[in-house]
């Protein structure tokens, strides 16, 4: 599997390097498995306190249920139905038990909100809340990121950049409006619009964890292709458009560098159409929106009223 470019990514590569036949299928959101006449799909995530989530911005309620849709959301991006959830908590020694239980909640309402159950996990003490959530899922047609064609779709799912609101205001010492809090804090993997694309022909497919100016190059690698990006056609959540002013950005660069919304890009053929779309929106009750095209080459060329625009993606090693 290919792997956009990033000093995250970088490390990935020499990972796999290393690993060497001993590593397989590294790169995509989750790992495969035949398991029958379908396939399991397995994925981990990691959220870390002071780098995914604080503790003094959200509760710990809500760091569990980010946590757990975090990882939930690389199911989505598979076209997976969600069968368990193990997670793995590392409490620090002066946290009290009160906020573990309700931290595990979290997660358990997460979990259960897609009709997953916790099967199991693991608790230590560590410095800082560290979670790993394990997720577990079925596909019938898994889509990974390695299927689009030139003359593809570029769809996204929902709106962009509520998440990076509620970042931007915490940063300044604000309290975030309550839908771009809500973005953040409780993010919802987009389980039954997986589901519904990949019935309906997605060819590859991810969740913008990383942002759509960071995601789409990963998607663009592993298919061997070049994305264009119309950024004017980026859907940009409402808590999104008086952040960027702040910053004097566009606010749909603002929209596209905002990382964990976990909406989904996925390359559509060239034949779906508003009828398609409209179909979308009736069983997803989500928007669905064309944001550009899937080109012979490599890389992503975004453009903004017709100029180019060089996106930053999130990177953890930046």
């Amino acid at each position: 599997m290919a792997l956009g470019p990033g000093p995250e990514f970088d490390r990935i590569r020499s990972i796999a390097h290393r690993l060497g036949a001993r590593a397989h299928g590294l790169g995509d959101d989750c790992a495969l498995l035949p398991d029958g006449d379908r396939t399991l799909a397995v994925s981990t995530d990691l959220s870390v306190e002071g780098v995914h989530f604080r503790l003094d911005w959200i509760e710990p309620a809500e760091a569990g249920w980010r946590a757990c849709a975090g990882a939930l959301s690389d199911l989505a991006a598979m076209g997976a139905v969600p069968v368990g959830v193990l997670p793995a908590i590392a409490v620090p020694r002066q946290a009290s038990e009160d906020d573990l239980v309700a931290l595990a909640g979290g997660i358990g309402d997460a979990a259960g909100a897609v009709g997953a159950p916790v099967i199991g996990g693991d608790l230590s003490s560590g410095p800082v809340w560290s979670i790993a959530i394990t997720v577990l899922g079925r596909a019938e047609r898994p889509v990974t990121r390695a299927g689009a064609s030139p003359d593809d779709g570029i769809w996204v799912t929902g709106t962009l950049g509520g998440a990076r609101a509620a970042l931007e205001a915490w940063r300044r010492g604000e309290t975030p409006e309550p839908g771009a809090r809500a973005a953040f804090a409780r993010p919802e993997p987009r389980i039954a619009a997986g589901r519904w694309l990949s019935a309906h022909g997605a060819r590859a497919m991810l969740d913008l964890s990383d942002g759509l100016a960071g995601d789409a190059g990963h998607l663009a690698a592993a298919s061997d292709v070049r994305l264009e990006l119309a950024l004017e056609s980026v859907p940009v959540a409402a808590a999104a458009i008086a952040a960027a002013k702040r910053l004097d950005l566009p606010v749909q660069q603002f929209a596209a560098e905002g990382g964990e919304d976990y909406e989904l890009l996925v390359a559509l053929p060239s034949d779906f159409a508003a009828a398609d779309v409209r179909e979308f929106e009736e069983a997803c009750r989500i928007a669905l929106t064309r944001v550009g095209t899937v080109k012979r080459g490599g890389g992503v060329r975004a453009e903004l009223a017709g100029r180019p625009l060089t996106l930053r993606g999130y990177d953890h090693f930046r």
